[in-house]
């Protein structure tokens, strides 16, 4: 089976957030089922691309309104990622270093999607299914049914993973000009509540549709940006796959990024050298519990709690433990962050920024890592924890409450709260302090973490099923 899959991120290539991660291994494993996968993604100016070795596969243009644009594919020589990497390249548009930001973003994944279309049209073969990720692809499926110079493409099966709804890409109908010809009587398949709705609209066309963890898919029909009504009227082709993880990338015991590798024989070791790597960068007691954070500073993460839930819990536990705070995002909630480094200085410290070897490290080293979210999809931070022994701390939502049980249940090996407020953070980490004094006990839950299968075999697989229901 060939799978093309459509997608705005892949690490290493570009990366904004978990999007960057499934895309990056999905396909691997894919591949190492025995099937064919390759990916498309726009040629951001990253470093990657100056890294390595390209080659053009195919030239076209298109109008996208009153403009007019040229696009080239390349592909990458060696599939290096594991399988076969394409990137559009349109001047102008997707010529930027970042992922996500720009004012003209809706032009830019508009005329990316433009551009894939339009080279799946030129193939001599046709894939057997197109997998699209999130709103950035999301035009993907109307413009192979509907547009009339696609429309040769409407018999190859659409597949939509949502990774996180909140993010719809809405325009409004004075961009519909973009889209190349297509029926009018289908502009309804376009629109949700009078805009444009590049989200509502895969959902509305793509023969099948995934969320990325059980429990999400059941929380979008009371709680999706909107997106409730369309959620529950199309139930009926929805299923929640749960993501995995990538256990060749996150592992202790070979990864790069980390000062001292360790495995479940050497754990105590290997956590304590990565833990006084952290203290002894950021000014930290290593002799008590580390607590860290992880992710984009926004309120879905609800890192607006965090500045709050750290004092409180420093000032009410008397300092008896210190958190390490990493990631970027609400200006004001940086500014929050940033200023307690001088009033808790040696018991808190945070760096604002994203910086892939410190993530590692942090997992590796922290005893404890706090996922306060309102809203979490899947949620991967929880499951590389626990690859490398460390206890997870997170709300009861989405794919969090799917992948942790509860110290207080039976087997338990996190702890859990239920309303994303100060008060349930700070007790949450109350819990974990009684914890961390039971020298026996935790170390006990850090092997049983360790040895959570949390990989893509089985994640893999599931999608190879549905696609193959489709043909």
């Amino acid at each position: 089976m060939e799978i093309l899959h459509v997608t705005a991120e892949c690490y290493p290539v570009a990366k904004a957030g978990g999007l960057g991660d499934v895309a990056g291994a999905l396909p691997k494993y894919q591949v190492q089922l025995g099937h064919i996968a390759k990916l498309v993604m726009p040629m951001y100016r990253t470093k990657f691309l100056f890294q390595n070795e390209f080659d053009v596969v195919h030239k076209g243009a298109f109008n996208m309104g009153p403009m007019w644009f040229n696009y080239t594919i390349i592909k990458e020589q060696t599939s290096k990622l594991g399988f076969d990497l394409y990137l559009v390249d349109i001047n102008g548009l997707l010529d930027r270093e970042q992922v996500y930001g720009y004012n003209d973003d809706a032009e830019r994944f508009t005329a990316f999607q433009i551009a894939v279309v339009d080279w799946v049209a030129k193939w001599e073969h046709k894939p057997d299914v197109v997998h699209v990720h999130d709103y950035h692809a999301g035009l993907v499926p109307f413009m192979m049914q509907n547009c009339y110079a696609y429309r040769h493409l409407a018999a190859i099966p659409t597949v939509l993973t949502i990774h996180n709804a909140q993010y719809q890409g809405w325009m409004g109908w004075d961009k519909s000009s973009y889209l190349p010809a297509y029926d009018s009587w289908q502009w309804g398949k376009l629109d949700w509540k009078d805009s444009i709705n590049p989200l509502a609209s895969a959902v509305k066309c793509a023969h099948r549709v995934t969320t990325v963890s059980y429990s999400y898919l059941e929380e979008m029909r009371q709680e999706a940006n909107g997106l409730e009504k369309l959620f529950q009227y199309e139930q009926g082709k929805c299923t929640g796959i749960l993501n995995g993880i990538d256990d060749k990338v996150w592992d202790p015991a070979v990864d790069t990024y980390i000062d001292t590798n360790y495995s479940l024989k050497d754990i105590d070791k290997g956590k304590l050298a990565s833990k006084k790597v952290l203290c002894d960068e950021f000014n930290l007691d290593i002799e008590k519990p580390l607590f860290v954070f992880i992710g984009r500073l926004v309120g879905e993460k609800a890192a607006d709690l965090l500045p709050r839930a750290i004092y409180d819990s420093v000032y009410h536990l008397e300092g008896k433990m210190c958190f390490l705070v990493l990631g970027s995002g609400d200006p004001q909630v940086e500014w929050e962050l940033s200023n307690l480094n001088m009033p808790l200085a040696g018991y808190y410290n945070s760096k604002i920024g994203y910086n892939e070897k410190l993530s590692h490290q942090m997992y590796a080293g922290a005893d404890f890592l706090l996922m306060p979210s309102r809203v979490e999809p899947c949620g991967l931070n929880q499951m590389y924890a626990m690859r490398y022994g460390t206890i997870p701390i997170v709300r009861n939502t989405g794919g969090l409450k799917d992948t942790v049980v509860d110290i207080g249940e039976t087997g338990g090996y996190g702890i859990k709260f239920n309303d994303a407020k100060v008060w349930d953070i700070t007790y949450s980490i109350h819990r974990a302090m009684e914890l961390y004094a039971d020298k026996p006990k935790i170390k006990g839950i850090k092997k049983k973490l360790m040895q959570i299968d949390n990989s893509w075999e089985t994640s893999a697989q599931h999608y190879i099923d549905l696609y193959q229901s489709l043909q």
